[in-house]
């Protein structure tokens, strides 16, 4: 098994067993049930060969029928691990959707096994709830969004569902989920 094949065996083993597993995101198991998602690991060794893949993968997905393909996690280990070096490439991504002229019609979530949000400690329980086993960009349709949106009374309560739920787990509790 190589590389590729590990970064995205644990992907989706994480999506399984956190994100859908502890309900992080209530939209994810439809999708991934359907086989709508699409796991796509990067061979890009630098920042700017990166771009390239996202760039190309940002178009892919635009074009793709949403009932075949509704997202995508580009999945990238051998560049930006480490999470400020990732934290700033995310400008860059941001500024290529402008490029591209797909604001607006997609948006890149971002993954990151050292993610921190700013404000908490590094081993704070709320970080890990965009924590994944490699870094990674989620490239995602406006309008799933905004259909996911249309069908919560209140999409604030699932942030905070999530702060109950990983305090709940804790630190043992999600390393007993068994993820890297």
């Amino acid at each position: 098994m190589d590389h590729s094949d590990t970064a995205q065996q644990d992907t989706q083993q994480w999506l399984e067993r956190a994100v859908i597993g502890l309900n992080l995101c209530p939209f994810a198991k439809s999708v991934h049930v359907n086989g709508r998602i699409r796991y796509l690991v990067s061979a890009a060794a630098t920042p700017e060969l990166l771009l390239k893949d996202l760039a190309h993968e940002l178009l892919s997905l635009q074009r793709a029928d949403p009932d075949e393909l509704e997202t995508t996690l580009l999945i990238h280990p051998l560049v930006l691990t480490d999470f400020l070096d990732f934290n700033d490439f995310l400008g860059a991504a941001d500024a290529l959707l402008d490029d591209l002229e797909l604001t607006g019609e997609l948006q890149i979530a971002s993954f990151h096994p050292a993610y921190q949000f700013a404000g908490t400690e590094v081993d704070d329980i709320s970080n890990y709830s965009n924590r994944a086993p490699f870094p990674t960009l989620h490239l995602l349709r406006e309008s799933s969004i905004e259909r996911a949106i249309a069908s919560m009374e209140d999409t604030d309560a699932i942030y905070e569902a999530n702060l109950l739920t990983l305090e709940k787990l804790g630190l043992e509790g999600w390393r007993a989920l068994g993820l890297k």
